[in-house]
């Protein structure tokens, strides 16, 4: 599963540097996750470091 980035967010780039595979990025109204990319963090950190740094939790697990 990916992650995706709701229209809550404000676009305050805490999550795109972050982002081991360059997964996240900005897109015309909010950031956006590449969810072809997108590894939830696994074998770099403890969890996914985009929802950890968001100041809105603005990022949500995708369903299967």
């Amino acid at each position: 599963m990916a992650y995706s980035i709701t229209e809550d967010c404000i676009n305050c780039d805490a999550c795109r540097p972050e982002c081991p595979t360059e997964s996240v990025s900005a897109g015309d109204d909010t950031y956006i996750i590449d969810a072809n990319t997108c590894v939830e963090c696994v074998n770099y950190y403890d969890g996914p470091k985009c929802v950890e740094l968001c100041p809105i939790d603005c990022i949500v697990q995708l369903a299967a």
